[in-house]
């Protein structure tokens, strides 16, 4: 019996990690749904991947990422592998910080990866196995100032792959939280000239996304329920 297409669910999938992310599925055979609040984005990849599907989606909203989920099994038919690698923060001091924004900054980072993984887990179990990445930050290790909330937000992914790993052993689903440092992309230049991190201090987008292939590939199962760092050179 021929063996079923190997598929992906990847949130910030449009640009920087999340579109090297995809590019390296994709090569490696993988059908894919990529999400992302910027469908011009979406569609350019699109047209990049031929045949990987395209979906809007704004975190934040937990009854849209649970559509996601459920639409991804739908229309791929199975989930071996969900990148949580959607994130956004604004870059202010920790009093700058309006509640609105806290609140926005945990449910884009933390709620909605959450929501995603509580849908896609019972899919896996299902499956008889499946793969979890959440795409931390170095800052969960040492938050850069004016990154108050986000690095808390993002501490929390580091913690869920440790659930997912304990509760997901005897069901062969593996989870990994990747935590880079500065990665040159569009998110990093919303908030940095490149006087203040140059763009040879910075990581390119390809290594970070690297690693999370191998995490999803299973070259590094050793590695599995902890967070990897990734530091800027």
């Amino acid at each position: 019996m021929e063996q079923a297409q190997k598929t992906a669910i990847i949130t910030g999938a449009g640009s920087g990690i999340g579109l090297s992310t995809a590019r390296k599925l994709y090569a490696a055979g993988f059908g894919l749904l990529l999400a992302g609040r910027d469908m011009e984005k979406l569609r350019a990849a699109a047209a990049e991947l031929p045949g990987v599907l395209t979906r809007a989606v704004d975190l934040s909203d937990s009854a849209q990422v649970e559509s996601l989920i459920a639409e991804g099994l739908a229309s791929l038919g199975r989930l071996d592998a969900l990148v949580n690698n959607a994130g956004w923060t604004p870059l202010k001091p920790v009093g700058s910080h309006a509640s609105e924004e806290i609140e926005r900054v945990f449910r884009v980072n933390a709620i909605g990866p959450c929501v995603a993984i509580a849908k896609a887990f019972p899919i896996m179990q299902r499956q008889g196995g499946g793969c979890i990445v959440n795409v931390s930050s170095m800052a969960t290790v040492d938050p850069f100032p004016g990154f108050f909330a986000y690095a808390a937000a993002k501490a929390s992914l580091n913690l869920m792959v440790r659930s997912v790993a304990n509760e997901g052993k005897s069901k062969n689903i593996r989870a990994y939280a990747v935590a880079p440092g500065a990665v040159e992309t569009p998110l990093l230049r919303s908030m940095f000239s490149e006087k203040a991190i140059p763009k040879h201090r910075a990581l390119h987008p390809d290594d970070v996304a690297q690693v999370i292939v191998d995490c999803v590939l299973g070259v590094r199962e050793k590695d599995n329920g902890t967070t990897i760092l990734v530091p800027s050179p």
